[in-house]
């Protein structure tokens, strides 16, 4: 089963792919912890990546697409994945296509309106990536390892206006995209976290 959620930035993918990760025992990829753990490691794609990064340049699509093909190759991702955060544009996700094929798309559909304050009110563990929001997390220590929560740069409210600008310009065309490949499902991302994780797994049967 290989799967890719889409949304905007806050409408829950990390949250759901957690989920889904476990129920359907495939691996969950984001982009963001291809990166660290390559840096990390020191590896040639991640000195690379490290050499964008360092100057505040965005990684190129180029380098982010050898990430992933280097990622999926990997003995876990034989029976499926779950792709998150990755392709972010059309030319990344023609690039996808050429190295896999994905079963279904999940587009989980939030009013853009409403995001800011979910997004602004999300705290990460630093260690252990873990995700929660400030309206139902009522300490500031991960549940999972003890390390304390941080609001990341990209989750305060000076940034995230150009996130969704980013989001609409490049992102929101893969709905289309898949669309016409007939492989796209969309569900209300505006319901509770357990009613959303309930129409994928519906979705996905």
């Amino acid at each position: 089963m290989k799967i890719l959620l889409l949304g905007a930035p806050g409408a829950g993918k990390g949250t759901q792919a957690s989920q889904i990760a476990v129920k359907y025992n495939i691996p969950h990829i984001s982009t963001g912890d291809i990166f660290r753990k390559n840096i990390k490691e020191g590896t040639p794609i991640g000195l690379k990546a490290k050499g964008y990064i360092d100057k505040g340049q965005l990684v190129p699509d180029e380098v982010t697409c050898e990430m992933v093909a280097d990622r999926l190759a990997q003995a876990d991702c034989a029976n499926g994945y779950l792709l998150d955060g990755f392709p972010r544009n059309l030319f990344q996700a023609e690039q996808l296509a050429k190295i896999s094929t994905l079963d279904t798309v999940i587009n989980i559909d939030v009013d853009l309106s409403a995001l800011e304050a979910r997004i602004t009110g999300r705290r990460v563990c630093p260690k252990c990536g873990e995700s929660y929001h400030v309206t139902t997390k009522t300490d500031d220590k991960c549940d999972k390892c003890g390390e304390t929560l941080i609001q990341r740069d990209d989750d305060k409210p000076a940034t995230v206006q150009s996130r969704l600008e980013v989001y609409k310009a490049q992102t929101e065309p893969l709905i289309a995209y898949y669309s016409e490949k007939g492989i796209l499902k969309t569900v209300d991302g505006m319901q509770s976290i357990a009613d959303v994780f309930g129409d994928i797994v519906k979705v996905l049967g």
